[in-house]
């Protein structure tokens, strides 16, 4: 358990400029402990995707996953492969039941065709993206989605991934 600490503390902390103090109780560090170990998890994680499939995204190194924000990695015909695990508290699925599944699974009714066939244009041409989108949550309730989405390509310049930073907005 201390080495996964050790691993999330060093991830966490190489990506701020703060000067450390010394703490006064254990009860303020253990405050963020469960988050810094979960992020240092999802990092390593992702670190894994990427040198799997040889990513040349050049975010890797700086990635930073920021409190609230979902990350959703899909491969080149979007299949989700990952999604971190604070998902189920923006949509109320676990990350094991979206796995394999496509991103269509929180679209519904109401969710804007106009949107949709943005981000389809988007995906055809293989660009970046950002868009505000209305989801579906696993119990019918709806939220707004900011999503801002990249392809990844491998070493060669293959499609292999897509890259997918999620925030539910008001």
């Amino acid at each position: 358990m201390m080495k996964a600490y050790d691993e999330a503390a060093d991830k966490f902390y190489s990506k701020i400029s703060i000067s450390p103090v010394p703490l006064a109780s254990w009860d303020v560090h253990s405050f963020n402990f469960h988050e810094l170990c979960e992020n240092g998890k999802e990092a390593i994680f992702i670190q894994n995707i990427a040198e799997r499939n040889r990513w040349s995204y050049r975010k890797i190194d700086s990635l930073s996953l920021q409190s609230g924000e979902v990350v959703v990695i899909t491969n080149s015909k979007l299949a989700i492969v990952h999604a971190t695990s604070n998902m189920v508290s923006m949509s109320g699925y676990k990350t094991e039941e979206i796995i394999g599944k496509t991103p269509k699974l929180f679209q519904g009714k109401e969710t804007s065709q106009e949107t949709l066939a943005e981000i389809k244009t988007a995906i055809e041409s293989k660009s970046p993206f950002e868009a505000v989108i209305l989801n579906y949550k696993k119990d019918g309730s709806t939220y707004n989605c900011r999503i801002k989405a990249e392809p990844i390509f491998n070493n060669r310049g293959k499609l292999v991934n897509y890259i997918a930073y999620e925030r539910e907005v008001a």
